[in-house]
């Protein structure tokens, strides 16, 4: 059986566990109250942690410390246990495994809050991507603490195992990421019309209340408000929730998955979980009929049609 079979097999295990589930919510209520603790403060941690600010999910970012910190104390290890090292390897061994814990409990808060939000599969996968995590990083607490101590031999051995269980971690990591779609952006924006198209009348359109409709196979939202028309993307890019079940909040359309707050000029997420903007559209009105149009993915404002302008 080749190397890709055997892991499939065991990422297939793990997806249809449901053994997890359990333990799963256990896990999520705990994460969800340690926020509730938190209180005025609970959102913008949440939004720190997911990384609204950034425009991207903060985890990513993060986790590449311990495994470069690691990975460099490997190298390290290696080169002062050969004698290849110099006087000073075994020190810096140290303070690069003292590193990537730092780096480790930076990521697992972020993949913590983002992993609150996932579903069946995935939700499998991630328990036990951040059991084998926590894994690593007690190892190398233990190898910190035995070099700090003298005890080089039994560290370097430690290490030598929480590396193994990182690269593995990391597997399950890439499946999140690439199978289940953690992170990554939901909307639809790449498949959207390029040239105006009918997309309701808007007669039809209630105002201050969103619109769900379909153009050309691609959802999209039609909010009218004080006589303008203004359209935006019908799935969430966080997890593809339908846009069109959220409703409006100080004029900003909320998904009714989780909470996602995006302001609909510019479609930039207000609050978390998603990290990447809502895709808007160009509108126009012609015979009645509300046409949208395929926007360019760069920040700027959404163009907005007035029925007045449409009248001239």
């Amino acid at each position: 059986m080749s190397v890709r079979a055997l892991l499939e097999r065991a990422v297939g295990t793990v997806e249809r566990w449901q053994l997890l589930d359990a333990p799963g919510y256990q896990v999520e209520h705990g994460i969800s109250l340690t926020f509730l603790l938190a209180g005025r403060y609970a959102r913008p941690l949440q939004d720190l942690l997911h990384g609204v600010w950034l425009g991207h999910p903060l985890h990513p970012f993060l986790v590449t410390v311990p495994i470069g910190s690691w990975s460099a104390a490997a190298l390290l290890d290696g080169l002062d246990a050969t004698g290849r090292g110099g006087p000073g390897a075994g020190q810096a061994a140290r303070t690069v495994v003292g590193l990537g814990i730092a780096g480790a409990v930076g990521a697992a808060a972020s993949g913590m809050t983002d992993w609150q939000h996932a579903h069946d599969e995935a939700r499998r996968v991630g328990l036990v991507h951040a059991a084998l995590n926590s894994t690593a990083l007690a190892l190398y607490a233990w190898s910190f603490a035995d070099r700090g101590r003298g005890r080089t031999v039994r560290a370097r051995v430690t290490a030598a195992a929480g590396y193994a269980v990182v690269l593995t971690s990391g597997y399950l990591g890439g499946v999140l990421s690439y199978r289940h779609r953690l992170g990554v952006d939901h909307s639809a924006a790449g498949r959207s019309p390029r040239t105006f198209t009918p997309v309701a009348r808007l007669a039809d359109l209630p105002d201050g209340e969103p619109f769900g409709a379909d153009v050309d196979g691609v959802p999209v939202v039609l909010v009218r408000t004080d006589g303008a028309v203004r359209a935006v993307s019908g799935r969430c890019p966080h997890m593809g929730g339908p846009m069109g079940e959220g409703w409006l909040h100080r004029d900003e359309l909320v998904c009714p998955w989780h909470g996602s707050r995006f302001d609909l000029d510019t479609g930039e997420p207000a609050q978390g979980p998603a990290t990447a903007p809502l895709p808007c559209y160009d509108t126009r009105i012609s015979d009645g009929a509300v046409e949208v149009r395929r926007r360019a993915r760069w920040r700027s404002p959404t163009a907005i049609t007035t029925e007045e302008e449409a009248s001239r």
